[in-house]
């Protein structure tokens, strides 16, 4: 069995679901949250990023920064707490609630056998649409803490580009204007906890940090309940309780 860690992110905003704390939302009568730790109770260390709460002695909290700066902030903050030697990461959404240990073998077993030249850098699931999930797959460490890099110095030369004229900036792909960062030139692109500078991920997109990155894509065709069905609305809980009965 391969090694690994596993960050797990629980920082969302949940607007669908009225804000509140979705991860700590029960499906069975037991947190979404701490169903995906249990997939990955073999996982040394666990990570959560977000909110803490009742949890596991052996699961290290962290949180992005800034707070709510999604799911790439939150990755680079996990990936921080993590030995520098760690070569594998299971990196999970907290409301996976039909997320299995069988899931995780599957994903773990997938990357091991594409070892050597050419490997992909990651391996995540589809679901039934045949729509990538990231978060909901696991990563080979070192490429992807150099992706994080590469994609908050570019961030972060933008933002500090349009400082200098005035201008404001958009983040590619998320539609969100990038917030007021101290401009100290190239040089103050730094590491910081090895992901680049702190704040720079703030509102980025997977879909840019994916870019970085080559992924290969699992299909699920086991039995049983989809180990990527996520839970973003009520009736995604609900759901979720019908296949967990």
């Amino acid at each position: 069995m391969t090694a690994y860690a596993a960050v797990v992110l629980a920082g969302g905003a949940a607007r669908r679901m009225g804000g509140r704390d979705k991860p700590a939302v029960p499906v069975h009568g037991r947190p979404m949250r701490d169903r995906v730790l249990a997939a990955v109770a073999d996982a040394v260390p666990r990570v959560l990023v977000g909110p803490g709460g009742s949890l596991p002695a052996d699961v290290l909290v962290t949180r992005e920064e800034p707070a709510g700066g999604g799911p790439v902030a939150a990755t680079a903050a996990g990936l921080a707490l993590l030995h520098p030697d760690t070569t594998v990461v299971a990196l999970l959404a907290a409301d996976l609630p039909l997320l299995s240990r069988e899931a995780v073998g599957v994903l773990l077993d997938a990357l091991a056998t594409g070892a050597g030249p050419g490997a992909s850098d990651g391996v995540c699931l589809l679901d039934d649409r045949g729509r990538r999930q990231p978060l909901c797959g696991v990563w080979r460490v070192p490429p992807l803490r150099a992706a994080l890099d590469r994609l908050a110095a570019r961030r972060a030369e933008g933002i500090e580009r349009a400082e200098d004229t005035g201008r404001a900036v958009t983040a590619e792909g998320t539609g969100r204007t990038g917030g007021t960062v101290t401009a100290e030139g190239t040089e103050g692109v730094e590491r910081v906890g090895g992901t680049g500078r702190a704040g720079a991920l703030d509102g980025a997109s997977m879909r840019e940090l994916l870019g970085e990155l080559s992924v290969r894509e699992l299909s699920w065709s086991a039995a049983g309940p989809p180990p990527w069905f996520d839970c973003d609305t009520d009736s995604d809980v609900r759901r979720a309780e019908e296949w967990t009965r």
